[in-house]
Formats: C-alpha cells, structure tokens, sequence
C-alpha cells in the first residue's frame, strides 16, 4: 500500500503544475535585463511559464534560453549597444570639460536630445508591434496571467493596458523620472531629485534648487517625452486615456530600493520593496582569480569597475588611475577592456570580466572602487565592502551621496582627479576604519529582514497573479484633476464661505450703525 506521504507529495506536484502561470515580460535591454533576469529565472524555477518580448536587434536579450520562450519581434529598437556606447561617450566628454553651470547645462541637453530620439525610435517600434495583427491576435489568444515590464521606457506600459493584463513594474525608474514621483506623494522640502545631490535635511536655498530643478524636469518631459505618445495613446487606447496615467493604473510597484540605503519619504501601498534582490552569497573564484586573490597576503585585494557600458578610459586618465595602484601593497583587479595603461604596476590585473559580487564576498576584499551604479552599490552594501566613489553619468552621483552621507565611502571627481588624488583618496578609504564600520553596520541593518527581497518581489507577483491584480491596493487618484487632488476647488470654497460670511457680517454691522447714525440723528432734530 502507498504510504500518505506519497500522496500528498503527488498532490503537491499536481497543485504546483495546475497553479502554475502565464507571464508576459517586456524587458529594456542592456543592463536592466541583468535585474529582470534574475526575477525571470526565479519566476521558471517555481513552475511559471515566461515568455518575453525582444527586438531582433536585441543585444543583451538571447533568442534561446532555458527559462523563456522568446517572442522575436522582426523590428529594429534602435536602443542598441552602438547607440548607448556613443551617447555615453560624449556625456563623458562634456564632464571632462569641467564643472560648470554652463557644463551642466549641455550635460542636459544632450540627455533630453538622446531621450527624445529614444522615445521617437521607440515609438516607431510600436506602431509597427501594433500593426501586425497576427502578433497581436496571438498574444490575445495566448492568455496570459500576468505583465512583467521596466517602464523606463513606456512599450510594456502601452502594450499591457492594450492586452488589458494585470500590470507589475520591476522598476526605479520610469521614462518620465524617478519612480516615487509618479505615484507617491513626493514633498520636496525634504524629497530631493535625483541629479539635485541634495539630502533629505535641506536649506532654503537647497529646497529652492530642488523646486527650480523639479519645474525643469517637468519642461524636459513635457518637451521631450510625452509629445512621442499622446497621439499614439489616444489612437491604440482612446481618446480619453492619459499617457502620465498608464504608470499609475499598474498593479504593483516592485522597486529596487533600499531604504538602509534611499532616504526616508512617502510611499504607497502598491510598491514593494526589493532593493538588493540579485544578491547572493558569494561562490567560489574561478582557480586563476583566487590565486592572484590569495597572493595578496595580509594587504588584501581592491576592485574597480565602472559598470557593464563604459569598460575603457581616455588614455591620460587610465594612466592616472595605474599610476595610483602601482603605489599600493594591496593587489588590484581592474575591470578595463582598453589599452594597457603605460604606468600599470605589477599588483594590477587587467580583465574583460569579473564575478564582481563572487570577488566582493571574498575574506580579503579590502574596497570597491565603483562608478556608483545602483546594482554594484547594492552589491557592496551586502558585502559590507566600502566604496570609492567615481560617478560618471545619470544616478551615479546621487547613489554615491548616500553612501558618503553615511560614512560609507568616500566620492572622487573622476573628471579632474590625478593620481595623486585619486591615491590619496585610496588610502583615506582603506586606512580609516570607519568607513568599513560603517557599511558593516549597512550591511546588518540590509539583511536583518523577515524575508528576503526575491522571495518577497516573488510573493507579489504570484499574489496579483492569484487575485487578477491588485485593484485594492491602488490609489484612484490619479484620475482626479490637479485642482481637485490638492484641493484647490476646497480650499477656494473655503475661503468663498469664508468671505461672505464676513461680508454678510460687515454688512449687517453697517446697515446696524446705518439705523443708530439715524435714530441718533432724529433725536437731536
């Protein structure tokens, strides 16, 4: 006879295949599809099935892999590796030429002109996505539980509402700026914009920066961004459909933030966060790695990357940066696929690649020398691994503020720091033992959770999958006015009642002093 156990173990199995769901994903290439990657994968190993959409050109995003079936759209995006390579070449030439109001004025301007070629490329993508009826029909057909996309771009967006599937963000950010700000109440007296380098404890003058630039962010959107989709929206979605209003309706807010690491603000019931969710345990060093790790003795080792899209330096600034390590006892692996620098010294290794969160786990791991990209900040506040903070383009500055502010790291301005500086700024970091108390102490207060951030982001998924979304847990105000949603028309009303009220009072006291005036008056006659 079958034992129960049996049975019930046959039951699970079964409850597990019958429960498993549909998902639709509509990943952003480069190193977003890194993050979505992970949830993906997770999602497959609980019995889901993904599919994910792709452009033929993708660049990260394989045709073939073990946890999807890929959807191949025959479209060019045009969000290739070519074109992020160049965009973030030149943004790097214009830091170069110093710091300046006149240099951060370009510094925008060139981002808003590449943003508005993004969205008007993307935009031309979906028209033609949205035009093959075929692909359409058997994405309707294919009835799917739910929609995975990173809106920072707005096809996901656009495409799920139009399949009208529960929506689930892996998100920070959205093609309109910073996450909380779409859907959070977001004060700026105390909730700076990224690029402000601003805190939470501002002065006068910072929360006044922090409304001039929160006005021109919203002339950059307005500008830039939305005028690619009002005609597009209205025309797939109707008339009365706002663009701004798409990322509100989503079900869930799966944000990759931390707030051992953001600053303290508002936030709603829909977001969830998952800040750290990639990370793992370190494994074991490939062979080469841990005897080059291992070589460094007592001194210890020191990384340095600058993320997956800027891997070479121009040549006096990698010179710069050797020159510096071949002064240090401590080994060096580098990250660097440029020419070999003339000053670099014998306890430096030059590689393609590296298992940077494997390398960061490791008991010798003395300092991360980091562009201050969200993923590689994530990585080091779980290790506990302080940083050197080398900010090129985007968030990264932002990223490394709260780091500093924290006591965690240390920033250096890569744009016009010598070797000297850049040394000194080493041994300051390694030296005084602070900085790794501190990130330490980040990295307790990170893993002191009830669950952890993929098992919980894995939670919310399957939840809206269970419940057809999450209606529930999303605010309606998006749909009111502006007038209404901050009151205006109340306050206005207010103040009418309040005015006639007084009014009438002053004119009951005028008509009252009107009558004694001629009482007054007829008595002295």
């Amino acid at each position: 006879m079958h034992q129960p156990w049996v049975w019930i173990t046959l039951y699970l199995l079964c409850t597990s295949v019958v429960y498993g769901g549909k998902v639709l994903v509509y990943p952003v290439d480069g190193s977003h599809w890194v993050n979505m990657k992970v949830i993906i994968e997770e999602l497959h190993s609980r019995g889901h099935e993904v599919s994910v959409v792709r452009t033929s050109d993708s660049w990260y995003i394989k045709e073939t892999s073990p946890f999807y079936t890929s959807i191949t759209i025959d479209i060019e995006s045009g969000f290739d590796e070519d074109f992020i390579i160049t965009f973030m070449t030149q943004l790097f030439k214009i830091q170069r030429e110093g710091k300046s109001a006149w240099t951060r004025f370009k510094l925008e301007m060139e981002s808003g002109q590449a943003a508005s070629e993004i969205h008007e490329k993307t935009c031309k993508m979906l028209e033609l996505l949205f035009e093959d009826k075929d692909l359409i029909r058997s994405l309707q057909d294919a009835k799917y539980d739910l929609f995975l996309t990173d809106p920072i771009t707005p096809g996901g967006v656009i495409l799920a509402h139009y399949l009208r599937l529960p929506l689930v963000f892996n998100v920070r950010w959205t093609s309109h700026g910073e996450g909380h700000f779409s859907i959070a109440p977001s004060p700026l007296s105390y909730v700076p914009l990224t690029g402000t380098e601003l805190s939470d404890k501002m002065t006068f003058l910072e929360r006044l920066t922090n409304m001039i630039v929160f006005g021109f962010t919203k002339y950059q959107i307005a500008h830039y961004i939305t005028p690619h989709y009002v005609g597009f929206v209205k025309k797939y979605l109707g008339p009365d459909v706002d663009y701004i209003s798409l990322f509100q309706a989503a079900d869930l807010w799966l944000m990759r933030v931390d707030f051992v690491f953001e600053f303290p603000r508002p936030t709603m019931p829909n977001v969830i966060y998952m800040g750290g969710f990639q990370c793992k345990p370190a494994k074991p060093l490939p062979q080469h790695l841990e005897e080059f790790v291992q070589s460094s003795g007592e001194h210890g080792v020191i990384i340095m990357s600058l993320g997956t899209l800027i891997a070479e330096l121009p040549h006096d600034l990698a010179d710069e940066i050797a020159a510096a390590f071949a002064k240090l006892p401590q080994k060096v692996i580098w990250r660097y696929k440029g020419d070999r620098p003339a000053t670099l010294g014998n306890n430096t290794r030059l590689v393609d690649w590296m298992p940077q969160s494997d390398l960061l786990g490791h008991p010798k791991m003395k300092l991360f020398v980091s562009h201050g990209g969200t993923n590689s900040v994530q990585e080091a506040i779980y290790h506990g691994v302080p940083i050197l903070g080398l900010p090129l383009i985007f968030d990264q500055r932002d990223n490394l503020l709260r780091i500093e502010i924290r006591g965690a790291g240390k920033i250096i301005d890569i744009f016009t720091m010598n070797h000297d500086i850049f040394l000194q700024g080493i041994q300051e970091v390694l030296n005084d033992p602070s900085y790794r108390m501190n990130m330490q102490r980040l990295s307790r207060l990170h893993r002191d959770q009830p669950m952890k951030p993929l098992d919980r982001a894995l939670f919310w998924i399957e939840f809206v999958m269970r419940h057809k979304g999450a209606a529930h847990l999303r605010t309606e105000s998006y749909k009111l006015p502006w007038y209404s949603y901050h009151s205006v028309d109340v306050m206005l009303f207010l103040v009418g009642v309040v005015l006639i009220i007084l009014g009438t009072f002053a004119a009951f006291i005028k008509c009252l002093c009107s009558k004694l005036c001629l009482r007054t008056k007829s008595k002295c006659d």
